[in-house]
């Protein structure tokens, strides 16, 4: 896994955008060369017709990314893949039809763009076959040996067993606890802690995890260290599944770490650039969204009884409370009857034009006020309501230090994880808050809003 935007990539999928980069760039200057009698020299290097290739290319990766092509690497079925990128063909020349609109020298000649769109989806086709076929040969799969009997062990195996694209595979267990053999999530318990030196010279993992319960007396310091000398990896439960994962492991926090680490927590200088920036990108978003807000308000004044905007008190900033803004998708009366609840799938409380603007996050948007105000980022936790916080921090470690930080408008946990209304779904979205605020930085901001954009256009997540 490589580490970009303060986020672990799968090497895979880093690897699928560089080559289909390369492919897609050298189809539209093989298409220059088909189409063009003359020798093309002049037009690529001197009429602009790099740029025009770039625009292309941007087109088509924009397509593929909205198609989740580099989410999910794996070709399940060679029609959904013949299906999906005649889609991103065709978005292609969409974009292509805007652009000339904007300036027509950017826009790439039909000839040219017909030949180099058949060429560009073939090459992608035979490419991401063979690719899906041998992705593990191609960029190295690394293979995880886990040593212990932390549950936080299983529960990496299961999220490796799940993600057949971040390039992960588990060579087995070892731990004492049970006998040789025995089935476990992603693996078998291959023997006890005393054959470990044995069992990595017969594994070869790329990597030993591990995991352990009762430190002092368990941890096989010296096979460890041993190993460790002999150029092999080990790392903690914690910090595997927190790179594997994408999220702060809670099971594995100990108050030490918050304390004496270096890391986990955000500096004064990186705060104080979140505010400027996001108060700055807040106030161009008003006036760019301005005609949407107008619409939208006309649209939940004339559906229902009730004002367009729906104020909620919520916990902000250490602990702060301050009002929230957003478009009202209720009906009025919405918890007259039972209080503070959270929101459910296919809430009855939701009226015609707030399921759509919810799907379309537009009841979102007055939010952008409370980034001026200094009240919330565009990135952070999402905030609670006090009558939540008050009952989650009771149940849930460590769920007050998420409040160290603005509360934002998406966040980390947004893009990972689905709508939850359960206990273990906040327990989850909150570990991924505190890899948030571990990693926070202007990057990882920019991969979340990057990414968010993806989910609203998409109506993905909403409830």
């Amino acid at each position: 896994m490589i580490r970009l935007f303060r986020v672990f990539i799968p090497a895979g999928t880093v690897t699928l955008l560089i080559s289909e980069i390369l492919l897609v760039t050298a189809s539209f200057v093989i298409a220059c060369y088909l189409v063009f009698q003359a020798d093309p020299t002049d037009y690529l290097l001197y009429d602009g017709g790099l740029v025009r290739i770039f625009m292309v290319l941007l087109c088509i990766l924009i397509g593929l990314h909205f198609h989740d092509l580099y989410s999910q690497i794996y070709v399940k079925s060679r029609l959904v893949l013949f299906q999906q990128l005649s889609l991103v063909i065709g978005i292609a020349f969409l974009l292509q039809g805007l652009i000339s609109y904007v300036d027509r020298n950017l826009r790439m000649p039909v000839r040219i763009m017909v030949v180099g769109s058949f060429l560009s989806m073939a090459l992608i086709f035979i490419w991401r076959t063979i690719f899906s076929a041998y992705a593990q040969q191609v960029v190295g799969n690394d293979r995880l040996l886990l040593v212990g009997s932390s549950p936080v062990l299983e529960d990496i195996a299961r999220y490796v067993d799940e993600h057949p694209e971040a390039g992960l595979a588990v060579a087995g267990y070892v731990d004492d606890s049970q006998e040789a053999g025995t089935d476990l999530p992603g693996g078998k318990l291959l023997g006890p802690l005393g054959s470990l030196r044995e069992i990595v010279q017969a594994t070869k993992p790329n990597r030993i995890v591990v995991g352990m319960f009762e430190r002092r007396n368990r941890v096989p310091v010296a096979e460890l260290l041993d190993l460790r000398f002999a150029g092999h990896v080990i790392e903690e439960a914690g910090s595997a599944y927190e790179r594997i994962c994408g999220r702060v492991c809670i099971k594995e926090l100990r108050p030490s770490q918050f304390i004496y680490s270096g890391e986990l927590g955000p500096g004064r200088q990186t705060l104080f650039y979140q505010a400027f920036v996001h108060t700055a990108l807040a106030g161009f978003g008003v006036i760019v969204a301005s005609p949407l807000m107008l619409l939208t308000a006309f649209a939940v004044r004339l559906s229902s009884a009730g004002p367009v905007l729906y104020r909620q008190v919520r916990v902000g900033m250490d602990g702060v409370p301050f009002t929230l803004y957003k478009f009202r998708s209720m009906r009025a009366d919405a918890e007259a009857g039972t209080g503070a609840v959270w929101a459910t799938k296919d809430d009855p409380r939701v009226t015609g034009v707030g399921r759509v603007i919810r799907k379309l996050r537009f009841d979102e948007l007055p939010q952008l006020f409370n980034v001026l105000k200094g009240e919330m980022a565009l990135v952070g936790p999402r905030p609670e309501r006090p009558e939540f916080v008050k009952a989650l921090s009771e149940q849930i470690p460590y769920y007050r230090q998420r409040h160290c930080v603005r509360p934002g408008v998406t966040g980390w946990a947004q893009i990972c994880y689905k709508y939850g209304d359960t206990l273990e779904d906040t327990i989850t979205k909150l570990e991924y808050d505190l890899y948030y605020i571990k990693n926070m930085s202007m990057s990882l901001d920019g991969y979340i809003i990057f990414h968010t954009v993806k989910a609203m256009l998409l109506s993905r997540g909403a409830q």
